[in-house]
């Protein structure tokens, strides 16, 4: 993803304390930032999943300091806590110019943390470089919502929200091997973001690491493109190149694969299976058709921005998480990525980013 890839930061893997499917989280939080009544009816209050529990409570000033939107997963999760906050009548969202300078955004959650907002939801440029700002909103009294990219110290935050960037190699691994399985002495290859940023090498060990129970399959190829469509397409274009033949291919980010799908219609190729990652419409649409060579895409969902405001708004009213025991919110929630196919894509859709 092109998130001005050098300040990017992994959540690392030692803080998945909860895996959640995507949809099903947002109604576990939404239920949460109401209050703990029980229901006079059976029916009452039940909420498709993912959806808001609009259900008035105590007013929630909310500060949100996103990205600059210079992809189509980060424009995503922009709009996503937006709209997410427009569902709450006690929610009032007070939000930054998105950006990916690390002063400028220190400069804007200084000025939410003067404005004293009831919550903080933060997804840094750089977190290691926004460790401080983060320790001072928690030291002012205003807990903070660290999305994604994870702050130096678990001091700096109340609560962690974001992908599983291992999950996303090892999920995207399993799929291609169950897709070949009964192949011998399968090849694979595999299209990666920027090696310079921890997500590229988690997803790559993951992906690894799942192989690892397919002797059948070798991998065979690997190129780092850099999360932009026109690094997709050369990169891409090199490793078909390289190799004649191979049986599927795992790229790490569909913007990316918007250029390494060109580069594989150019070269006539279609004599391979492709995995894409994040969740793009665009890569859901065509695999729905499935009238190309990308038959899935393991996703890194954006979605998590709405359940960084539902948590934050359960912060805010004092509440926990509905569904789970404990009367505070966890310290850690890492989303599940899960592998969008034909088979379900039409579940998955409402959530495909532009």
């Amino acid at each position: 993803m092109n998130h001005t890839p050098s300040t990017i930061q992994g959540n690392p893997t030692s803080r998945r304390n909860l895996l959640l499917g995507t949809a099903a989280a947002g109604a576990l939080f939404a239920a949460g930032c109401t209050s703990n009544e029980n229901n006079d009816s059976k029916d009452e209050g039940k909420q498709p999943a993912g959806a808001a529990d609009k259900k008035r409570g105590k007013k929630v000033t909310i500060g949100f300091a996103g990205p600059q939107a210079d992809h189509g997963w980060l424009n995503a999760i922009n709009e996503q806590a937006k709209r997410r906050a427009k569902e709450y009548q006690d929610v009032s969202l007070v939000s930054t110019e998105g950006s990916n300078d690390t002063a400028q955004q220190i400069g804007q959650i200084e000025t939410l943390i003067n404005k004293k907002v009831d919550v903080l939801v933060i997804l840094p440029a750089d977190g290691k470089a926004l460790t401080q700002v983060g320790l001072k909103a928690m030291e002012s009294g205003i807990p903070v919502v660290n999305l994604d990219r994870v702050f130096a110290s678990p001091q700096a935050y109340r609560c962690w929200i974001g992908g599983d960037n291992y999950g996303m190699g090892l999920n995207a691994g399993r799929y291609i091997g169950e897709q070949l399985k009964g192949k011998k002495n399968a090849k694979v290859v595999e299209l990666a973001g920027l090696d310079n940023l921890e997500l590229t090498r988690q997803r790559t060990s993951g992906f690894d690491d799942a192989l690892k129970n397919y002797p059948n399959i070798k991998k065979v190829g690997r190129q780092a493109a850099e999360f932009t469509v026109e690094s997709g397409q050369s990169k891409m274009a090199q490793l078909l190149q390289a190799h004649s033949g191979f049986d599927a291919l795992w790229n790490h980010d569909d913007d990316q694969g918007v250029g390494a799908e060109r580069a594989i219609q150019q070269a006539g190729r279609d004599d391979f299976l492709m995995v894409g990652g994040a969740g793009a419409k665009r890569a859901m649409d065509a695999i729905k058709a499935d009238n190309t060579v990308l038959k899935a895409t393991v996703l890194y969902p954006p979605t998590m921005a709405a359940s960084a405001i539902d948590l934050a708004r359960a912060l805010g009213q004092g509440n926990g998480v509905g569904g789970l025991a404990e009367l505070e919110i966890p310290a850690s929630l890492t989303l599940y990525s899960a592998v969008v196919t034909k088979e379900n894509v039409d579940e998955y859709l409402p959530t495909g980013f532009s």
